[in-house]
């Protein structure tokens, strides 16, 4: 019965140390009596116990690794407080196994010191805007030493960039006195496109004032001619009509009583005015003559119009050689 036990007991040592069952994205590095011998593929696995062990297991996952941070000097002697973070992957377990005692450790410090190198060469302006081009350094310093330790750098990335309390105050400042220039300098924009903007509607206002003014005595001009010419119409009209009517019988006489009319409202009003020295002829019939004379005139028109002269009719009376007295 104990042997029975002792049997099952070894029985099942040899089968847990035969059968080995390997995660999916990992690898196993099996030795055999001390000496590299295979390399475990995910899934299930057979040893020979007692003689294959597994000496390692690596993940073949991208790995994150947290590089410490370090004081980097740039090239201008500014102290730089720097911080990253490090990917990478295992590709190679054989050399990943055999190439390195810990190759996290490798890469870690060579990360740091590749770090240091690329940041002395830059100035600290540079260092801020540069991050991809030191990140790129890095990873192509890693990359070419990693190839022996089976490990694949994949990329870096700073996490921080830390400078002194003194210069980051001086960065401060530079950068709130640049604001400040680009205000003002926005400001005198504004105010010369103020400017710029009243001066362009200034001179189209009076441009258009200008056109407005010109338009307007165009018109006023337009509209004088046509006034004038309108009342030159109607006056040649009415002369003519005058004229035709002193050709009809009984025209002459209604002439001379017009004229007479004329003559007497004249006087009539010179008489009224209180402040007015009237001079009337001492004979009223030389009222009658300066008729004679209208008359004269009015025919001499009618006969120039007519292709013939008519003949002037006598003065009623002769001017006297004393022309009268003063009446008031």
């Amino acid at each position: 019965m104990e042997v029975a036990v002792v049997l099952f007991v070894v029985a099942v040592i040899f089968v847990v140390r035969s059968i080995k069952v390997v995660p999916q994205q990992s690898a196993w590095v099996v030795e055999r009596l001390g000496k590299y011998h295979v390399t475990l593929n995910p899934g299930l696995n057979f040893l020979v116990p007692f003689v294959d062990r597994v000496a390692y297991q690596h993940s073949l996952k991208e790995i994150p690794l947290d590089v410490p941070s370090q004081v980097c000097i740039t090239r201008d002697n500014t102290q730089l407080q720097v911080d990253g973070i490090l990917y990478f992957q295992v590709t190679d377990p054989t050399r990943a196994s055999y190439g390195s005692s810990n190759y996290v450790v490798a890469i870690t410090q060579l990360a740091q010191t590749t770090l240091r190198s690329v940041i002395g060469k830059l100035e600290l302006d540079k260092t801020f805007e540069e991050r991809d081009i030191i990140n790129a350094q890095v990873v192509q310093a890693i990359d070419e030493a990693a190839l022996n330790w089976g490990v694949k750098v994949l990329r870096y990335e700073i996490k921080d960039l830390t400078p002194p309390k003194e210069i980051l105050h001086a960065m401060q400042q530079q950068i709130t006195a640049e604001r400040e220039k680009r205000a003002l300098i926005a400001a005198s924009e504004g105010r010369r496109q103020e400017q710029i903007n009243i001066a362009t509607g200034e001179r189209e206002a009076f441009i258009a004032r200008s056109e407005g003014e010109k338009q307007a005595e165009i018109n006023k001009a337009q509209g004088q001619a046509a006034a004038i010419i309108a009342v030159a119409d109607a006056t040649a009209d009415a002369i003519r009509k005058v004229a035709d009517a002193i050709r009809q019988p009984g025209g002459e006489q209604a002439v001379q009583l017009k004229v007479a009319e004329r003559a007497v409202d004249a006087f009539g009003k010179v008489a009224q005015d209180s402040k007015t020295t009237l001079v009337i002829p001492a004979n009223m019939g030389e009222v009658s003559g300066l008729i004679a004379s209208a008359m004269k005139m009015i025919a001499g028109v009618r006969g120039s119009g007519a292709g013939a002269a008519a003949p002037a009719p006598a003065p009623s009376g002769q001017m006297s050689s004393e022309w009268g007295r003063e009446a008031r």
